[in-house]
């Protein structure tokens, strides 16, 4: 049987918090394309500039997602192909028929 060691269970449950939020969610989601600039995260999203960026802080913090900075602009991305692959796989397994008997 495989176990997580008690430090690794509370970084995934950290990680697994962040991504509670919807609109951190939804952010992650739109960064897993191509890179994004927080202007267009808050314009395509409806949400305020200020919460956008505080939600990248975030974020970024829990290595969720990367940053590039491209002349003024700072473009956020999903750190790697691991959040890419859970995330895109949560969001289709949500659409499936799940039929209970």
């Amino acid at each position: 049987m495989k176990t997580l060691s008690e430090d690794d269970a509370v970084e995934l449950a950290e990680i697994f918090h962040l991504l509670g939020d919807p609109s951190r969610l939804r952010i992650v989601y739109a960064c897993l394309g191509e890179p994004v600039n927080a202007g267009a995260l808050a314009a395509d999203l409806k949400l305020s500039p200020s919460l956008v960026s505080h939600h990248l802080r975030l974020l970024r913090a829990a290595r969720i997602l990367t940053s590039d900075r491209r002349g003024r602009h700072i473009f956020y991305a999903a750190e790697d192909d691991h959040i890419r692959d859970m995330v895109r796989d949560m969001a289709v397994h949500i659409k499936e028929d799940h039929k209970v008997e």
